[in-house]
């Protein structure tokens, strides 16, 4: 499932893209598109290039211009991956891909929208506007919050922690996969409940998600690196890779979560 790092690696891909001629928009499967049919973002994008891209937690904004720079009420494109979608800047000759649905043709260049599942997909916002009251409903983006907001926020009231952190309105950009990661390297039970934590819980919960999110973001993808619990986390007999203890598993809303019982003891 794309996380933070997966869609900084498309905000990348995007802005390769930026500043390139769209000549034409085909929608090979409408069945991605939201609140904009076919027609409707062909012509909205035909003529125009993308202005430099920017993402907020899991979603990708492309903003569009027809001038030098984009105004405040030209459209932009808004990208949510789902937990298979991914974005692609190829040679117009590629073989395409089963599963690519939109495809932004600009001169010898193609963006492709993949995504197997459709479980979002693509939107066309009118204006900035329109995409700020998209996203109004986001926390602030993990890469960005700053420590004291982060405990602002857990603290707001008592939460099971994992569930929180993963809660795109209390914190954007985290999945299962981050948070299992910045719980077991900062040593935090995913049970704990988040007006129990410490002020050095908090400060080292920060300080590890700043990190891992680091990390992770300059590979664009949540890496299985041998020394990160997410090399183990799908062994349903692995082990701790720093202390070697089973790793556990259970659900904690509606989610695989894994943890190490002696690193981050209850």
């Amino acid at each position: 499932m794309p996380e933070l790092p997966d869609v900084e690696a498309f905000r990348r891909v995007l802005r390769r893209a930026a500043g390139a001629p769209i000549e034409h928009v085909e929608v090979l499967d409408p069945g991605v598109l939201r609140g904009v049919d076919a027609a409707e973002l062909r012509d909205a994008l035909t003529g125009t290039v993308f202005a430099t891209p920017r993402r907020h937690g899991k979603w990708l904004i492309g903003p569009v211009r027809a001038g030098p720079r984009h105004r405040r009420d030209e459209p932009s494109v808004v990208f949510h991956f789902g937990m298979t979608g991914s974005l692609t800047w190829v040679d117009g000759d590629t073989e395409r891909h089963p599963h690519d649905r939109v495809v932004i043709r600009c001169g010898a260049r193609e963006l492709r929208y993949r995504d197997l599942r459709k479980l979002q997909g693509i939107r066309l916002m009118p204006d900035d506007d329109g995409v700020g009251s998209l996203l109004r409903d986001l926390g602030p983006d993990a890469a960005h919050i700053n420590p004291a907001e982060l405990g602002a926020r857990l603290a707001r009231r008592q939460r099971t922690l994992k569930p929180a952190l993963t809660d795109q309105g209390v914190v954007a950009g985290l999945g299962n996969l981050l948070a299992d990661e910045i719980l077991w390297r900062a040593r935090v039970h995913p049970r704990r409940g988040t007006r129990d934590l410490t002020d050095a819980d908090r400060r080292r919960l920060h300080r590890t998600m700043t990190i891992v999110l680091r990390r992770s973001s300059r590979v664009g993808r949540v890496p299985g690196w041998d020394d990160w619990l997410t090399g183990h986390r799908d062994d349903r007999n692995g082990a701790c890779p720093r202390c070697g203890t089973p790793l556990r598993r259970t659900r904690l809303g509606g989610r695989t979560t894994v943890w190490c019982p002696h690193c981050q003891a209850e």
